[in-house]
């Protein structure tokens, strides 16, 4: 049995809480979700997803210098003004496939360790006022710091050069998970993380993950799933039914997060994992952050409709072709 990597479970673990706390849900709550201020964070994140993978430069100074970027950002949370969430952009931005590919050194064990501390921390502290998440943000962002430099050479055997699923799968399943999680956050009438279901979310995210690395299930099947764990929590969203959807939701976010991130670093050039992560990550998060905004989120039933037709004819062709095996 291997043992934890504790340095790069630290390093994870807390760079996932810093992005939920700070710059998801506190940088749009207190910004009252207005897109033409807050649209510098994203261009931010997607220029850093680019420069961090096309600089030549080692990987670990890289993740030090974004990290101490951030811890200086912080300092000034929340009232950042367009540059400095611009920079906070960069940051957090060239941080994900950075992450992406130090995860290459994890074991199963490590993957279920560290989301099972950030999904449990993030949830603890929901409920902190976004105008004093500031110290949360300085001290996530010192324990990361101080992990990354105990970070060493250790890797873990990983299956490297073919994706089980499209890059439009995965797509669809974080524009899913963003237009509805954007869409609770704001929902007075289905406030599960504010309405007392705290105990209820941390359990089914930690048994999300479990089941994701555990579970060995085929691919066609994981992927039915998720797609009808997505279904029930939208049904439960709409039926106005908490506490089903305090189950099913955080479960199928776990999932399917863990599924994509196994997947990911299956990926060996890193360049590909920098513009993977701008359409996963940045791109379909942020159509989904505008359904969500925009009241649009009626019409995401037959998106997804039109997305299952359009996956069953690819599978189809790639069964014929490639025999069942996707490639990004």
């Amino acid at each position: 049995m291997n043992k934890l990597n504790f340095p790069l479970i630290f390093f994870v673990s807390f760079e996932l809480c810093y992005y939920l706390l700070i710059a998801q849900t506190g940088i749009v709550e207190f910004f009252g979700s207005d897109l033409t201020v807050i649209a510098y964070m994203p261009l931010g994140g997607i220029t850093g997803s680019i420069l961090s993978v096309y600089i030549n430069y080692d990987i670990k100074k890289k993740i030090l210098f974004l990290t101490f970027v951030q811890l200086c950002v912080t300092f000034f949370y929340p009232g950042f003004n367009s540059l400095l969430l611009f920079i906070l952009g960069l940051s957090v931005g060239g941080m994900a496939p950075l992450i992406i590919y130090s995860l290459k050194k994890a074991a199963p064990n490590d993957f279920i360790v560290i989301l099972s501390i950030s999904y449990l921390v993030g949830t603890s502290l929901f409920n902190t006022p976004v105008q004093e998440r500031a110290v949360l943000g300085i001290i996530f962002s010192l324990i990361v710091l101080l992990s990354v430099f105990k970070t060493g050479e250790k890797k873990y055997p990983q299956e490297e050069g073919q994706l089980s699923y499209p890059v439009f799968m995965m797509m669809l399943w974080v524009f899913l998970d963003s237009a509805l999680f954007e869409s609770l956050s704001r929902d007075i009438q289905i406030p599960i993380w504010r309405g007392g279901y705290s105990f209820e979310i941390i359990l089914f995210h930690i048994t999300g993950v479990v089941f994701a690395v555990k579970l060995q299930l085929g691919h066609k099947l994981k992927e039915m799933m998720v797609i009808l764990l997505f279904a029930l929590s939208y049904l439960f969203y709409f039926l106005r039914e908490p506490l089903l959807l305090s189950i099913v939701y955080p479960f199928v976010i776990s999932y399917y997060n863990t599924i994509i991130l196994q997947e990911i670093t299956k990926i060996k050039d890193i360049k590909k994992i920098g513009i993977v992560m701008v359409f996963i990550g940045w791109g379909a998060s942020g159509v989904g952050l505008y359904f969500a905004l925009e009241d649009l989120m009626i019409y995401i039933p037959a998106i997804f409709l039109i997305f299952i037709i359009i996956s069953e004819l690819f599978i189809t062709k790639k069964i014929n072709s490639q025999q069942g095996v996707y490639y990004v």
